[in-house]
């Protein structure tokens, strides 16, 4: 699968569907073009447009790594974990500092500060857990 194809593939044929496999070629080609696209659409500095962009592709990118999950044998669904730490972290994430004439006026809060270094050093690992996953070669058993 080439990357015009994959992108046809996650984008019409199957944008919202959970189930089947998606193959190495079509979900990496497709995470190409996601990221290429988003560096595109970040570079214009809209950030309304940016966020059309996210919106607009969270559910074919959704779709496409639980299809690739479920290619390599395991659970679809756990392609919900990063996404849900993801969202804790934002939830958790701290003020940005006050700066009012050139001076700090107000640090953020170090007990949140750490605790969003603890839970940054659980995203990497689960990254790379979830990286390795997605690398794996198809599975021919069953999807699970």
């Amino acid at each position: 699968m080439n990357l015009p194809t994959a992108v046809k593939t996650c984008l019409i044929e199957k944008y919202a569907t959970f189930s089947g496999r998606a193959s190495r070629s079509e979900y990496w080609w497709f995470v190409l073009a996601y990221v290429i696209g988003a560096l595109i659409v970040s570079l214009t500095g809209i950030q309304f447009l940016y966020l059309i962009y996210m919106l607009a592709l969270f559910i074919p990118a959704t779709a496409a790594g639980y299809r690739r999950l479920q290619d390599t044998g395991r659970k679809g669904w756990y392609i919900f974990i990063p996404m849900g730490l993801a969202l804790v972290s934002m939830f958790l994430m701290p003020a940005a500092p006050t700066i009012e004439d050139g001076q700090m006026t107000q640090m953020p809060d170090m007990g949140n500060m750490g605790l969003i270094a603890i839970l940054s050093l659980v995203q990497l690992i689960v990254g790379l857990v979830f990286l390795w996953w997605l690398t794996r070669p198809s599975q021919p058993a069953t999807t699970q």
